[in-house]
C-alpha cells in the first residue's frame, strides 16, 4: 500500500480517535457527596459549671494546644514527635505508598509504548527438502485503551481519595501520639508531686516518732504509742518506691513514644518540676467545627469518597473497551538487513472489546462496591458520633475533676489544721496519741488525693484537646485539597 493510499485511512483513524476522545467526557457511576450529618447546636457539657478553667464555645485554634500550659519542657518533647515517633513514621510511609498507587492508577490514562527485538530460527519441510530460515525484528509497539466511560478516571479519583485518607490517618496518629506524650508527661510531674508530699509527710511523721520516743524513754507514754508512730513511718516510707516507679515508667513511655530507648530521657526528665498551670480560658468551638477539625472524620470522609469512586470503576467494566494499537520497526533475514528501509514494517488500527458473558462477575463487582460504600457511610457516621461523644465526655471529666480538686484542696487545708491541733492537745496531755495518728494519716491521704486530682485535671484537658482534634493542621504539603466542609445529600 502506497503512502497516498494510506492517507485516507489515516485520516479516518484520526477522525475516529478524535470522536472517541470526545466521548471520554462520559463518566459512569455516582458522583461523590458527603453524607448529611446532624450536629448539635452546642455542647451539652457546657452547662455553666463554676470552675477555674472555663470551657466555652468561642472559636478556637487547637493546632498547638500544648503551648497553653506554658511549659517549655512539654513543648520541647512534643516538637520531637514528628521526627521520632515510629508509628507516625509508618503513617507517613503509607502516605507515600498511596501517592505511588495514584501514579500507577493515572498511568492508565496515557498510551503505553514498548521497544522490542527478537531473533528466531525456523526449519520447515517442503517438496524439495527441509529449509532453515532466520528472522530478525526490531521496533516499537504502542497501545492506548481510551477511557470512554471513565473507569480509569474513577480509579484515579479513588486513588486520590486514598492519598487523603492516608494523610488524614497520619495526622490522626500525630494527634494521638501528641496527647499520649502530654498525658505521660503530666503523669510524671504528678508522681513527682506525690513523691514530694510523701517525703514531707514522712519528715513530719519521723519528727512525731522522735518526740514519742523521747516521751516513751521518759516514761510519759506507753509502748503502744511508740509502736503506732513507728508503723505510720514505715507505711509512708513504703509509698515512696511506688511513686519513683511511676516517674520512671512515665519517662520510659515518653522515650519510646519519641522513638528512643526507654532510659534515654531519664537524665533530662528526672529533675523535679511542678505541674504546669492550667489555662483559665478553654475555648472549644461549636460541634459543627468538629467535622472539619478531626482528622479521623476527614479520613472516614476520604474512605467513603474512594469507595464511591470504585462503584464507577465497577460500572465501567460493563461497557465496551476501545483501544488504539500500532507498531513500527524493521525486519530481515540477517542482522545487517535491519538497517534498510525496504525491510520496514508498520501496523495501526483501532480495537473494541465487548463483554458478552461473564458469569455474573460484573454485576457482583458492582454490588460489592456498593456494599463497601454503604459500609463506609456507616463508618463515617459512627466516627462522627464517636467524636461528639469523646468531646462531651472530656468536657464533663475536665469540669467535674476541677470541682473534685477544689473540694480536696479545702479538705487538705482542714486536715493540716487538724494535725496541728491534735499535736497541741497531745503534747498538753489532753488527747490520745491515736488522734495524732489519725490526723496525720488523713492529711497525707488528702494531700495525695489532691495531687492525683491536679494531675487528672491536666490529663483530662489533654483528652479534651485530643477529642477536639488538636495537634495538626492542613498545610501546603497536604494532598490535593481538603474535603468539602459543607454538608451535602446522602449518597444513594
Amino acid at each position: 500500500m502506497s503512502d497516498k493510499q494510506f492517507t485516507p485511512l489515516a485520516d479516518r483513524l484520526a477522525l475516529g480517535v478524535f470522536v472517541t476522545v470526545y466521548l471520554t467526557g462520559c463518566t459512569v457511576g455516582p458522583d461523590y457527596t458527603r453524607p448529611r450529618t446532624h450536629s448539635p447546636a452546642q455542647w451539652a457539657g457546657l452547662d455553666g459549671t463554676d470552675v477555674a478553667s472555663v470551657p466555652n464555645d468561642q472559636p478556637t485554634d487547637v493546632t498547638g494546644w500544648w503551648t497553653q500550659f506554658n511549659d517549655p519542657a512539654l513543648s520541647g518533647l512534643i516538637a520531637r514527635v514528628d521526627t521520632g515517633n515510629l508509628t507516625f513514621a509508618q503513617a507517613e510511609a503509607r502516605v507515600r505508598q498511596a501517592r505511588a498507587a495514584q501514579v500507577v492508577a493515572a498511568s492508565g490514562l496515557y498510551p503505553q509504548a514498548n521497544a522490542s527485538t527478537s531473533a528466531t530460527r525456523s526449519r520447515a519441510a517442503g517438496n524439495f527438502g527441509a529449509s532453515t530460515s532466520h528472522l530478525f525484528r526490531a521496533g516499537f509497539d504502542a497501545g492506548w485503551e481510551i477511557d470512554v466511560f471513565g473507569g480509569v478516571r474513577r480509579g484515579v479519583e479513588s486513588a486520590d481519595a486514598q492519598i487523603e485518607s492516608a494523610y488524614f490517618d497520619s495526622q490522626a496518629v500525630r494527634v494521638t501520639v501528641t496527647s499520649e506524650v502530654a498525658a505521660a508527661y503530666f503523669t510524671l510531674r504528678g508522681a513527682q508531686r506525690q513523691l514530694r508530699i510523701a517525703r514531707e509527710n514522712l519528715k513530719a511523721q519521723q519528727e512525731t516518732f522522735e518526740v514519742t520516743q523521747e516521751r516513751h524513754d521518759a516514761g510519759f507514754v506507753g509502748t503502744l504509742d511508740l509502736t503506732q508512730a513507728r508503723t505510720q513511718v514505715f507505711q509512708t516510707t513504703a509509698q515512696i518506691p511506688t511513686f519513683d516507679a511511676q516517674m520512671r515508667s512515665s519517662i520510659f513511655s515518653i522515650s519510646v513514644l519519641l522513638g528512643q530507648e526507654p532510659g534515654a530521657l531519664l537524665t533530662e526528665l528526672l529533675a523535679d518540676q511542678d505541674l504546669a498551670e492550667v489555662p483559665t480560658n478553654v475555648p472549644v468551638g461549636l460541634p459543627s467545627d468538629l467535622l472539619r477539625r478531626r482528622p479521623d472524620i476527614r479520613k472516614a470522609d476520604a474512605d467513603l469518597h474512594s469507595a464511591t469512586a470504585n462503584i464507577g470503576v465497577a460500572v465501567a467494566d460493563q461497557y465496551p473497551r476501545f483501544s488504539l494499537t500500532g507498531a513500527i520497526g524493521v525486519q530481515g533475514g540477517t542482522i545487517s538487513s535491519l538497517g534498510t528501509l525496504a525491510d520496514r514494517f508498520w501496523s495501526i488500527g483501532p480495537g473494541i472489546s465487548v463483554p458478552i458473558f461473564t458469569g455474573g462477575r460484573q454485576r457482583g463487582n458492582i454490588e460489592q462496591a456498593e456494599a463497601i460504600a454503604q459500609q463506609s457511610i456507616f463508618a463515617y457516621r459512627a466516627t462522627v458520633l464517636s467524636a461528639f461523644q469523646e468531646v462531651e465526655t472530656s468536657l464533663v471529666n475536665f469540669t467535674r475533676e476541677q470541682l473534685r480538686r477544689d473540694a480536696l484542696a479545702q479538705s487538705a487545708a482542714a486536715s493540716s489544721e487538724a494535725v496541728e491541733l491534735s499535736l497541741e492537745l497531745y503534747n498538753a496531755g489532753r488527747s490520745d496519741f491515736l488522734n495524732v495518728l489519725i490526723a496525720q494519716g488523713q492529711l497525707y491521704s488528702t494531700q495525695s488525693a489532691l495531687a492525683q486530682s491536679e494531675t487528672a485535671v491536666r490529663t483530662n484537658l489533654v483528652a479534651l484537646y485530643k477529642a477536639l482534634g488538636g495537634g495538626w493542621e492542613v498545610t501546603d504539603g497536604s494532598p490535593r485539597t481538603a474535603p468539602n466542609d459543607q454538608d451535602s445529600p446522602e449518597l444513594r
